[in-house]
């Protein structure tokens, strides 16, 4: 099966700013964007919630071989990599649309949708600190009363 975008001739830059675009028209007060290593993450703010989004983006070493094994060169990996790129953007503004839409659709509430994406008071996200409380019940077989720190 083909991924999503495979082929898409989207700029990351174009992508980046449609979603900000679609923030705004959802009522996003706030929107930041940043990138570090293999690493992309937008902000924002929107019903009285600050949310984030991490996007991870492929190492340009994944791209020095084709995939039928032959050495490319470096005008082919960087093709390659970026590529690779605008899809995980175009993706990333697919999700965050769809989300956004099922929210004004009624179809399910803000915080059910980005539950995994708002932040808590130290920085962390809501799917960062449930995972390993997650995880920890389901290796013991039993639903925690009540949820936690992670660390207590």
């Amino acid at each position: 099966m083909t991924r999503y975008a495979s082929k898409t001739e989207v700029s990351t830059d174009r992508s980046r700013v449609e979603i900000e675009r679609i923030l705004k028209r959802y009522g996003a007060t706030a929107f930041g964007y940043m990138w570090e290593g293999t690493r992309a993450r937008i902000g924002f703010a929107a019903n009285g919630r600050r949310l984030r989004f991490d996007l991870p983006l492929p190492d340009r070493k994944q791209f020095l071989m084709s995939p039928s094994g032959r050495a490319r060169g470096e005008a082919a990996v960087a093709a390659a990599w970026e590529q690779a790129c605008r899809q995980a953007w175009r993706a990333l503004a697919l999700v965050i649309k769809a989300k956004l839409e099922a929210v004004e659709a009624g179809i399910v509430a803000f915080e059910a949708k980005f539950l995994a994406h708002i932040l808590l008071p130290d920085d962390t996200t809501v799917g960062q600190w449930a995972r390993p409380q997650i995880e920890a019940a389901y290796q013991s077989g039993e639903t925690p009363r009540r949820l936690g720190r992670p660390d207590a």
